[in-house]
């Protein structure tokens, strides 16, 4: 089933940059922020990921906390913590399940060609687990973040 707000979001259990697992239910009782991208250190990946970096005293006010995700490694999600210095988790999906269940996988148009691929996306997720709000497509990477800010400013 698709992600719908208003609806509980799909479990998920990813490793992090350290082989840690993690689970969705690790964060109950906060907001979370789910942010799925395509590619450690990249210039989109890149601007959107210290967005957030730099609105993380600012999200943390609002009970919210920031997990990332994309297909890479551990090795590449620990370089790209380390570069920018990222206050938050990184997952990965190298299989691109968590992905799919989330609608960040699959056709997208780049540059004018059809690919597959994965689909810059963000779901906000309450801390009841519930989705309060789902951004299908993220058009620009560094303006996302604020975006985000504001819905939970609004929230309260």
């Amino acid at each position: 089933m698709p992600v719908q707000e208003g609806r509980k979001a799909p479990a998920f259990t990813l490793s992090d940059t350290h082989g840690e697992k993690v689970k969705l239910s690790d964060f109950a009782g906060r907001n979370l922020v789910l942010y799925f991208y395509p590619r450690d250190d990249t210039p989109g990946c890149t601007k959107e990921a210290c967005g957030f970096r730099d609105r993380w005293d600012e999200l943390q006010d609002h009970n919210a906390v920031v997990v990332g995700v994309s297909p890479d490694s551990p090795e590449s999600h620990q370089r790209f913590t380390a570069k920018y210095e990222l206050p938050f988790t990184l997952l990965c999906d190298p299989g691109k399940k968590m992905m799919e269940r989330y609608g960040a996988w699959g056709e997208k148009n780049m540059y004018g060609r059809k690919t597959v691929g994965v689909i810059r996306s963000t779901v906000l997720i309450g801390p009841d687990g519930k989705v309060l709000k789902h951004w299908r497509k993220v058009p620009k990477a560094e303006a996302h973040p604020q975006k985000v800010l504001e819905v939970l400013q609004e929230l309260g």
